[in-house]
């Protein structure tokens, strides 16, 4: 952990995220949606997520059919995710900071992480060193 990434933790109150890094959701709608799988979720979530220069986010994704996986770049500094996109991360730098918008709403009873998937049924292809 680099020296100033303790202050900005506890600046931005941000607590351990079970994929790496570290996280604060900073809105829930009180809008309901119902998803077409008929769960109810708030309509949009919001959250700050840090990651310092040795985190990783690892392979993670929402809802259960999971599949494709994207990347963000420099020139590609924002990126819309479908329902079922496997995502890893790194920081580039000492830290990074990015906040991450989910509709319909974020709720852990959605998440996967790849590591606890059968290696026979990971996509191809993916950096192992994010699992």
């Amino acid at each position: 952990m680099t020296d100033h990434l303790p202050t900005l933790i506890a600046a931005w109150k941000l607590a351990p995220h079970p994929e790496g890094g570290w996280y604060r959701e900073v809105q829930r709608s009180r809008i309901s949606v119902r998803r077409p799988d008929g769960e109810q979720r708030s309509a949009i979530t919001t959250v700050l997520f840090l990651l310092g220069a040795e985190d990783i986010s690892r392979w993670h994704c929402d809802h259960d059919e999971c599949s494709r996986e994207t990347s963000m770049s420099l020139e590609n500094p924002v990126v819309a995710v479908e329902a079922g996109v496997w995502m890893a991360a790194h920081s580039q730098g000492s830290h990074s900071l990015v906040s991450c918008c989910v509709g319909p709403g974020f709720s852990f009873d959605d998440f996967e992480m790849l590591r606890d998937r059968p290696v026979a049924s990971r996509p191809r292809g993916i950096r192992e060193d994010l699992l």
